[in-house]
């Protein structure tokens, strides 16, 4: 892990890079730029190749020698090998659809894996100007002010409340997902982008995650390890903690799709 010596230093580093490129993210934002349609159809920006190189740059000049799977690089076949052991995941614009339509849910992701399950993360959602960072036994939610970090409160997740409140995805609500939210009679369901829906869990304001539709685990970790942090988790349809790490001995971007999950809060 190159010079950082603990946890709370990583995370600290993370945290600087998450600010650093979202606060480029917001330059791209109120500019405006074009955007493109990569090989499997998901649109990508300026903005998400700049954020990347900020974060990619931060960690080799920090002397980080993790292997690193980040979402634009990856899709263009840049795939370092990494085993469950310990490696980065990083998506520098997570929303880039709620970005290109001028929605403030997107993030920057950056989380750690360690022996396949995601250890330290951290959300920056630079729109709304709210950061969210975990590490083992601690959550937080830091709010920014002139682009600088300052208000930090610690988070934990609240008691599961019956009829739950659900998180769902604006722009991925399946039929799976429909049917999921009418098991939970007088539900209340609250729609927000991106890895937002985890931090959501984690600061105690809402209970259930379905997610029923296709995702990266470069979408997820982060958010994950934020939600570990704060109590909750997310688990498989089988009910197993999600993992991470190349599946099924596979090569290139599907060796790192997520199944479906249900993420939540405190269970009692």
């Amino acid at each position: 892990m190159g010079m950082m010596k603990d946890d709370a230093a990583l995370l600290a580093f993370f945290e600087e890079l998450a600010v650093a490129a979202g606060l480029e993210i917001m330059r791209y934002y109120e500019a405006g730029c074009e955007v493109e349609q990569k090989s499997d159809d998901t649109p990508v920006t300026a903005a998400d190749r700049a954020a990347e190189s900020i974060i990619l740059d931060g960690f080799a000049r920090a002397g980080l020698g993790t292997p690193c799977v980040s979402e634009e690089a990856a899709s263009s076949g840049v795939i370092p090998a990494c085993d469950a052991g310990g490696f980065l995941l990083v998506d520098p614009l997570d929303g880039t659809r709620e970005f290109i339509a001028r929605r403030p849910d997107f993030t920057v992701n950056i989380g750690l894996i360690r022996d396949g399950a995601p250890a330290l993360g951290v959300v920056f959602a630079p729109a709304r100007n709210l950061l969210y960072s975990g590490r083992p036994g601690v959550a937080y939610e830091v709010a920014l002010v002139d682009g600088k970090m300052a208000e930090r409160r610690e988070i934990r997740v609240r008691s599961m409340r019956t009829p739950p409140a659900i998180v769902a995805s604006r722009s991925h609500l399946t039929d799976e997902t429909r049917a999921f939210i009418n098991r939970h009679e007088g539900a209340e369901t609250v729609s927000i982008g991106s890895s937002l829906k985890f931090c959501m869990i984690a600061r105690g304001d809402a209970d259930l995650y379905p997610r029923f539709g296709r995702t990266m685990q470069w979408d997820t970790a982060a958010g994950d390890a934020v939600l570990r942090a704060a109590g909750g988790r997310a688990l498989t349809v089988e009910g197993e903690p999600l993992t991470y790490g190349p599946k099924g001995g596979g090569q290139g971007l599907d060796a790192f799709a997520s199944p479906h999950f249900i993420a939540e809060g405190a269970s009692a």
